[in-house]
């Protein structure tokens, strides 16, 4: 189950369990779109996997398995 972090680990941006703006690395690394392409090149910082799209979890889903509220920010 993916924890839907809430914020871009590079600028600490808010990112909504239905944004469009998320992206994860394979390890759920998250950062939005605009570090996404354009600092990071699309590549973690974290594990150097690609970053892609976050899946949008159904509101049905959010309640019964809600997203994380911790907050993660990359050390690099």
């Amino acid at each position: 189950m993916l924890e839907l972090r809430p914020n871009c680990e590079c600028c600490d941006r808010d990112l909504p369990p239905a944004s469009l703006e998320a992206r994860i690395c394979s390890f759920e690394c998250t950062f939005c779109v605009a570090c996404a392409e354009g600092i990071l090149a699309q590549r973690c910082p974290n594990c150097s996997g690609e970053l892609v799209r976050r899946p949008i979890r159904p509101a049905a889903g959010l309640a019964r398995h809600p997203a994380s509220s911790t907050r993660h920010l990359s050390s690099s």
